[in-house]
């Protein structure tokens, strides 16, 4: 069968309105997933690794873009392991430091990563500007770390907690990794299968036109969403940190309650411990679920056990901190309390 410019032009357009409905869905981290995390172990760590590379579509269409025009073996093998090095670095080492971004930021910078490779592809940098490509390796590793920060940005919105922080990571990593061997494998085999047809030649051009439009598509999806992006916060409470003195603050939750939050400085920097103390315990046990030293931390909480959750703050410095804290979600409100 024969398609022709027409027919193809509409595949186009069918396959981009496909990916784009899916937008929403192509990196969040459900409320199932929260709750899995919780109740598994590692094991659900390399899961949702793998699922969530496996449709992560602007990481895909990167790699697709990325493999396009490579047929040597050692070629594929060179360019795909300074993708993972880099995407390995942000992902394991952002995360494990607690160093976050507006996730619709960080997906609208691969989005044009996918711009870029498009453009690449159809040799744009020398029809529009009359030069070269930049080295596409050292630019293959740099776009692999902005990719690992998106992934990480989103590993984030997990309840981690620090007990086995670096190797809930590393599952989470080592998950990305199969996902990314099998959507690979996958792409490999249809190119190769398509590479042997002439309407290779005759639309490849038109493959990355339509690399170029997704990209775009997508950055312009993931602005609007960072344009638009509106929480209306249940409770904004202000809390004042003592100079050289630590407070908490904590909400009471039932098992598998969950709360989404960001706080925020008027001045300096906190050290804190986002951590969690079971109902009725006379042990003095606590899970922390975050330790860092930063002006400012979002996220959210999926409860694992009953009992009280929130945050200690130490203020080091001479003078008072006000904290202001917003919140929403499953959860009852108490009082602010020193540091013992």
């Amino acid at each position: 069968m024969i398609i022709n410019k027409k027919q193809f032009t509409v595949l186009i357009y069918i396959f981009l309105l496909v990916i784009l409905s899916q937008l929403a869905f192509a990196h969040g981290i459900s409320d199932a997933d929260k709750q899995a995390v919780v109740e598994g172990g590692n094991l659900r760590f390399i899961s949702l690794g793998a699922s969530h590379m496996l449709t992560g579509y602007d990481h895909l269409l990167f790699l697709f873009g990325v493999i396009f025009f490579l047929t040597g073996f050692k070629q594929i093998v060179k360019f795909i392991t300074a993708f993972t090095v880099g995407h390995c670095i942000t992902l394991v080492g952002a995360t494990f430091m607690g160093i976050s971004a507006n996730y619709f930021i960080i997906d609208a910078l691969i989005a044009l990563t996918v711009v870029y490779k498009g453009f690449d592809n159809l040799d744009g940098f020398n029809r529009v500007f009359k030069i070269q490509s930049p080295n596409l390796l050292l630019l293959v590793f740099m776009f692999g770390l902005v990719h690992g920060f998106g992934l990480s940005t989103r590993l984030q919105q997990l309840p981690l907690g620090t007990d086995g922080l670096l190797l809930k990571i590393l599952s989470f990593n080592l998950g990305v990794e199969v996902g990314q061997i099998i959507a690979l494998a996958v792409m490999l085999v249809l190119l190769n299968m398509w590479r042997k047809r002439p309407s290779f030649k005759r639309f490849s051009t038109v493959s990355n036109v339509g690399l170029v439009i997704a990209g775009l598509g997508l950055f312009a999806f993931q602005m609007n969403g960072f344009a638009t992006e509106e929480i209306e916060w249940q409770d904004t409470i202000t809390v004042t940190v003592p100079a050289e003195n630590g407070i908490e603050y904590k909400l009471y939750m039932y098992e598998g309650n969950e709360f989404e939050f960001t706080w925020q400085t008027d001045v300096t920097q906190l050290y804190f411990d986002f951590h969690g103390e079971p109902a009725g315990d006379t042990t003095g046990y606590f899970k922390s679920y975050k330790i860092a030293t930063s002006t400012t931390d979002t996220g959210s909480l999926v409860a694992p056990f009953e009992g009280i959750h929130g945050w200690y703050w130490q203020n080091n410095s001479t003078e008072d901190v006000v904290v202001t804290v917003n919140v929403k979600g499953e959860y009852q409100r108490m009082d602010t309390s020193p540091a013992e």
